[in-house]
């Protein structure tokens, strides 16, 4: 099988996005992570869940996080309001690479392994050409579980 028949649709975000907006998508989708993408459609980046619920938690928090239990639940449920006016930009980590791409032609093994070198939830499938990188769709570690242990049966 290969990544272009692994490829589905899936929700992408612009990196202005607002944050709160790609929070509740996420959470109303149950999604691991949202693809970010240039004005082009072409991905830039990904946003993991636990990166949006890292920028929640207060930095004193992470810090020390003996803090969580003194924080009434007054307080906790405000939590979100740390990505009123912030853009998804704000939230990628500083440390994020670029996402990884698989080209149509690779293999569900390729895929996989690219998926695991870079401990990424999902994997975009995209062709390149001179005009720019065009998107195909995206491969879920959860969808390719399914279709790799489907062909076990």
């Amino acid at each position: 099988m290969r990544a272009r028949d692994l490829a589905v649709e899936y929700e992408t975000v612009g990196v202005d996005s607002e944050a709160l907006a790609a929070a509740r998508l996420m959470a109303d989708q149950k999604l691991p992570a949202l693809l970010v993408v240039d004005a082009a459609g072409a991905p830039v980046a990904i946003l993991p869940a636990s990166q949006l619920v890292k920028v929640l938690v207060p930095a004193y928090v992470i810090e020390d996080p003996t803090l969580a239990a003194v924080i009434d639940e007054k307080h906790a449920d405000r939590l979100c309001q740390a990505l009123v006016g912030r853009t998804v930009g704000d939230c990628l980590s500083s440390k994020a690479g670029p996402p990884p791409i698989a080209a149509p032609d690779d293999t569900a093994l390729e895929v996989a392994a690219l998926m695991a070198q870079v401990r990424s939830p999902l994997v975009a499938v995209a062709e390149k050409d001179r005009a720019g990188t065009r998107l195909l769709g995206v491969v879920t570690a959860s969808h390719l579980l399914h279709q790799l242990l489907s062909a076990q049966t």
